[in-house]
């Protein structure tokens, strides 16, 4: 038997609605067995609701089965006498760290879980030595985690798991809400603990760049295992992953289209090394070397900066292009604008530092950058949650810091959905929540359901949710609710800070559908906070890049990704395409370097391949 076992596994959540009724009953897994060896690296994958994190709740004895049997190193999780011993050999890491976080400085929240396990001192400090040792955060011991990156909090909370000394580490989605370099922090921590401690590791995701190196994938869908094997094995079938909600790594996704497209290549290519290699292998290689060399990068960006009279550089920084004027359908314009946390204290923070930027109405605006570059608090000024230390914030032209300003009008036409959204969720019942904006802005009863119905019928919450408390749902539902909640009152500006965290990848799809939509129905301009490069690259019309508290580049999704080496260096990327279209185009292919989709890459390369070399 291995360290995971689970046979025939079942579990129902059962909600009692009232009195004389019959209680609800949800089937969150149904005849799951599986046999989990120590020392494996094992990833779960299945989109919103299949089943996951009610999965990985068993393996730690939060939640026992309500059918069939979980076993933890051969004891029985349903047995509570063992309860501390199987959450002792099964550590878990959440999705939110601040969740799982509670000291006051790294090294004593390390130290927190072997001193609650009666652990003596001295080799309570030798365990959180070890554990902040292999997740690279040692140099951190002293500081607090308040002022610590997400992905640095994220591998305080596996180190503080660590030092529990656990043969197994369930991690549910633990990278969502990280930007890129966080990301690789986190998974590069736990890879390590995996082959140098020996750790089982079962890791739940949407990543899908993340498993690639995993031993086994097991994919769920409503409540069951539908598919298991190797990454090549499962993410061969892009189709069907497809068909459950599921993607697979940018790079997968680049060569079934390529397949699609009449090359040669095979079905389960996993990394862009493995891509470039198979193309470079193909027998049309050669001939498409000598084609005609497409416009570079370097060259987008001379020919950009020519029509906008400026130097290359100004063409990808500063203002976007075409944007400097004031012109009449602006919708937010910053002057100047400066922030300033804790001013004059010790703990003094400068969020925002001069910045100046205009955003004509109707336009789609990704703003990427670190975690603690600026960008929440760049958005919250938008709606004028945060007052300018100096500089100016106008809505349509007018001041909206001056001294007859109606703020409160003006968060009904700029609206924020935050990323987390429980925030901004507080009503009995998801309906009612709905109707709170449009209900502040004076409609009656009726208006008020209408309008909540629809936004709620537009982001895809169904109407038997309608009735359920916002804090049952899960994390992507509540997202979508606390987005309806915006839209009912149909405001002219939408901000969404990371809106598809947490949301499998028909989701997202499906989410930025509704946004797009939307846009195009009203004029609506969107401003989108995200941490994936791959999202904004495909639906933004203009990126605006912080790092530092201040707007470092501002241009076309191609003339920003352009520079991935800058971007790099601020914890950022480019799609994985990108360097795709770069390394090709250094080895002479006359392909579109700047291509940022896997559409733009995949035609990109078919006429590079086929037409001409066939020419």
């Amino acid at each position: 038997m291995g360290i995971v076992k689970a046979e025939k596994l079942g579990y129902d959540y059962v909600e009692y609605r009232g009195e004389n009724e019959s209680p609800e009953v949800t089937h969150a897994l149904r005849d799951v067995s599986l046999d989990v060896k120590e020392g494996e690296f094992i990833a779960v994958l299945g989109h919103n609701g299949c089943g996951k994190s009610t999965l990985a709740r068993q393996i730690n004895a939060l939640l026992v089965p309500t059918g069939g049997t979980m076993w933890i190193d051969n004891m029985n999780t349903a047995d509570s006498a063992d309860l501390w011993k199987i959450r002792q050999k099964a550590g878990m890491v959440f999705q939110n760290p601040d969740n799982q976080i509670i000291s006051s400085v790294v090294e004593e929240d390390v130290g927190f879980g072997p001193e609650n396990l009666g652990v003596g001192t001295d080799e309570i400090w030798k365990r959180v030595d070890h554990a902040l040792e292999q997740t690279g955060m040692i140099a951190y011991r002293k500081q607090s985690p308040n002022h610590l990156s997400g992905g640095q909090k994220q591998r305080v909370a596996i180190a503080g798991v660590m030092a529990m000394k656990p043969r197994c580490i369930v991690l549910d989605e633990p990278t969502a809400m990280l930007d890129p370099n966080g990301r690789r922090e986190v998974i590069r921590a736990v890879r390590a603990l995996n082959r140098k401690e020996g750790v089982t590791v079962i890791l739940i995701t949407h990543y899908m760049e993340e498993v690639i190196d995993a031993d086994r994938l097991f994919v769920m869908d409503e409540g069951k295992i539908v598919m298991s094997g190797t990454p090549r094995e499962v993410f061969s079938n892009v189709d069907r992953l497809k068909a459950l909600r599921l993607d697979v790594p940018q790079v997968t996704l680049l060569a079934h289209a390529l397949i699609g497209r009449g090359l040669d290549l095979k079905p389960d290519i996993l990394s862009k090394e493995e891509l470039i290699e198979s193309l470079c292998a193909l027998p049309e290689a050669e001939a498409a070397k000598t084609g005609l060399r497409k416009e570079s990068a370097a060259e987008e960006r001379s020919r950009d900066a020519e029509s906008t009279g400026g130097n290359p550089r100004e063409a990808a920084s500063g203002e976007a292009e075409g944007m400097k004027k004031d012109l009449p359908d602006t919708s937010l314009r910053l002057e100047d604008v400066s922030y300033v946390y804790s001013a004059g204290t010790a703990y003094e923070v400068r969020a925002l530092d001069h910045v100046s930027m205009t955003i004509p109405q109707g336009q789609f605006v990704g703003v990427i950058g670190h975690t603690g570059s600026g960008k929440s608090t760049l958005v919250q000024h938008f709606n004028a949650l945060i007052r300018p230390t100096s500089g100016r914030v106008l809505f349509h032209g007018q001041d909206i810091w001056s001294g007859s300003y109606d703020r409160r009008n003006l968060r009904f036409h700029v609206g924020l959905v935050f990323q987390y959204p429980e925030h901004q969720l507080f009503e009995n019942d998801v309906l009612t929540d709905v109707c709170f904006g449009p209900k502040n802005q004076g409609l009656d009863r009726e208006e008020c359901q209408r309008r909540a119905k629809e936004a709620l019928r537009q982001v895809g919450v169904p109407e038997e949710l309608y009735g359920s408390s916002p804090f049952e749902l899960s994390g992507g539902q509540k997202r979508r609710v606390a987005i309806a909640g915006v839209l009912a009152m149909d405001p002219d500006v939408l901000i969404l800070d990371e809106p598809t965290a947490g949301l499998d990848p028909r989701g997202r799809d499906e989410m930025f559908e509704v946004i797009g939509r939307m846009r195009a129905q009203r004029n609506m301009t969107i401003i989108l906070v995200s941490h994936s490069m791959e999202d904004v690259a495909r639906y933004a019309d203009r990126l605006i890049v912080m790092n530092e508290g201040k707007n470092v580049f501002d241009g076309t999704p191609r003339s920003v990704f352009s520079h991935y080496r800058e971007l790099e260096k601020m914890g950022l990327a480019a799609p994985q395409v990108t360097y795709v279209m770069h390394e090709l185009a250094e080895q002479g292919f006359p392909v579109t370097e700047s291509a940022t989709t896997v559409e733009e890459a995949a035609e990109s390369i078919f006429q590079a391949f086929v037409q001409e070399a066939a020419s």
